[in-house]
């Protein structure tokens, strides 16, 4: 597929499965803007899109903070003219027993799992309107339609974000804005690199 002359927008752009789509997208002509918590995997990713021949915005970003949002999503507008797609890939995993979940591990995840997701595509949609709309990709995995042990916070996150994803969907249809579910299962990426449950990552999807 042919992404020239389109800008891709991508939370959690500096690993994993988000620095996967990056490239990706970068490799079909893409110019792709990246947010991410850490400058130096953005910038190591940045250098790998430039070197492809594509423009990219690579800015620190906390997507649980409204007003650095709001800042990534006007820096790539000003720089890349647009945005087509979105790639919501931003995401951290607590996994323990039920019982040893706080209050405050079920708080972060819902903040960046599902509440970023939620600020991300509310500020980028709005832009995407002007110009006819767009596609915007979510990403819960098949832990946001199942539901696994030690995982009881992580699902009630990404089952927030495959009801979520369906209610945008209905109410932005009148804008041209798509949306996507991705359900697929266990990605071997860095997510499991301070996972303490053992899980058998030779047999999980690539991450690339």
């Amino acid at each position: 597929m042919d992404f020239t002359g389109k800008t891709v927008l991508i939370t959690g752009g500096g690993r994993g499965i988000g620095r996967a789509a990056a490239l990706g997208f970068a490799r079909h002509g893409a110019d792709v803007a990246l947010a991410s918590r850490t400058a130096a995997d953005l910038e190591a990713v940045a250098a790998e899109i430039r070197s492809l021949g594509r423009r990219v915005v690579a800015m620190p970003t906390d997507t649980t903070r409204r007003e650095q949002v709001v800042s990534f999503v006007a820096a790539t507008v000003a720089a890349l003219g647009r945005i087509d797609v979105v790639v919501n890939a931003a995401g951290i995993g607590i996994l323990k027993p039920f019982n040893e979940l706080t209050e405050d591990d079920l708080d972060r995840m819902l903040a960046v799992n599902a509440r970023g997701v939620f600020t991300v595509t509310q500020v980028a949609a709005a832009e995407m309107a002007k110009t006819g709309g767009g596609i915007v990709i979510n990403i819960p995995g098949i832990l946001g339609r199942a539901a696994m042990m030690q995982a009881a916070g992580y699902c009630a996150s990404k089952f927030a974000v495959t009801g979520l994803t369906r209610a945008m969907a209905l109410d932005l249809k009148r804008s041209g804005i798509r949306f996507t579910l991705l359900h697929f299962g266990g990605v071997d990426s860095s997510f499991w690199d301070n996972i303490a449950m053992r899980v058998q990552r030779d047999k999980m999807l690539s991450v690339e």
